[in-house]
């Protein structure tokens, strides 16, 4: 089956071109449902580091540098990339590049915009029954993605909303802080490595909150915040991804550090990288504290365009491409 995506910039349906998608599909039906004890193994983190280094790093990735012009083939934009094309000469060096997204990706001047943190395609959702945008149990398990000990921010977050951005792998790597504020807690959670692509998901249940994450809970009720509650920040890691390195910079990419709680962090700038390959971002709301944006929500529904996640979930979900720093939310100032 197709799978389509809706281009935000010129509305345009587009056909995803999946890659190892015959591989991602033999390994999530046969080997899954044949050997279960093999397909643990598979996602497990050695084996996707030996994955990862054998496409970025080894054979796979010399063959390609061989034989294909890679720049084309992954549609990346050397103008937008800090490094000259000579240099960005590997696939992992293409997957981790720096761009000049202070003068390529905008980003609005609203000081309540809350804007993607990643080039990625995203979908919105609610935990709320009564929300035009309910899903629940499809991608993630809610008291699982946070980590069922978390009391308080499961408390926080009861019948919120949120948004899963899918990076895929031809993508600029670098998450971007998507609201100001301070960092009141942050945390990782051990887990497996599967796959984030679309025929993977839809084949494992809640697959996100069982891949290891990196979680940021951002307090954005504070001076200079963003105005939208507590705002959770979940980078899942998947297949041949080998790491999440936190890298926060507040002017470009100099001088980077790791993320840690009492941080004040600004909107827009680089957060962490995944290294290397696809995975996916999890912004998580507090109930009433945001609008989304309409263009994107109404894209979900578009009758023209082909989802396996519509398929998949039995509701329709198509995706939008977007920008990181690009507008995809507004806060709601609460009146308490």
């Amino acid at each position: 089956m197709q799978h389509h995506y809706i281009e935000r910039d010129t509305r345009q349906i587009k056909t995803e071109q999946f890659y190892g998608d015959q591989v991602i599909q033999f390994l999530y039906s046969h080997v899954r449902e044949q050997s279960s004890w093999l397909f643990r193994r598979l996602i497990s983190a050695r084996i996707s580091s030996v994955l990862g280094y054998m496409n970025y790093d080894g054979i796979l990735s010399a063959r390609m540098k061989n034989y294909l012009d890679i720049h084309k083939q992954l549609n990346v934009d050397p103008t937008e990339c800090l490094a000259a094309p000579a240099e960005l000469n590997s696939l992992r060096k293409i997957f981790e590049r720096k761009i000049r997204y202070w003068e390529c990706r905008s980003m609005p001047n609203d000081p309540c915009a809350i804007v993607a943190p990643a080039d990625s395609r995203v979908l919105f959702g609610s935990f709320l029954e009564e929300s035009g945008l309910f899903i629940k149990g499809k991608f993630f398990d809610y008291e699982e993605m946070f980590g069922r000990e978390k009391r308080t921010w499961l408390a926080s977050f009861c019948d919120g909303d949120f948004a899963v951005f899918r990076l895929t792998p031809e993508k600029y790597h670098y998450n971007h802080t998507p609201v100001a504020g301070k960092i009141v807690d942050f945390y990782q959670i051990q887990g497996a490595y599967h796959a984030c692509n679309p025929h993977a998901v839809v084949s494992v249940v809640t697959p996100y909150s069982k891949n290891k994450r990196v979680v940021t809970i951002i307090d954005t009720d504070v001076k200079g915040g963003t105005g939208a509650g507590l705002v959770a920040m979940i980078e899942v890691v998947a297949l041949m991804i080998g790491d999440i390195v936190q890298c926060y910079s507040e002017k470009k990419y100099e001088s980077p550090i790791s993320i840690g709680t009492g941080m004040f962090v600004i909107k827009g700038v680089p957060k962490s990288i995944f290294r290397p390959g696809s995975s996916t971002v999890v912004l998580i709301f507090q109930k009433d504290r945001v609008r989304f944006a309409d263009d994107i929500a109404a894209n979900m529904s578009n009758p023209e365009a082909k989802s396996i996640f519509s398929r998949g979930f039995g509701k329709s979900l198509v995706e939008t491409d977007v920008k990181v720093r690009s507008f995809i939310a507004g806060s709601i100032i609460s009146e308490s």
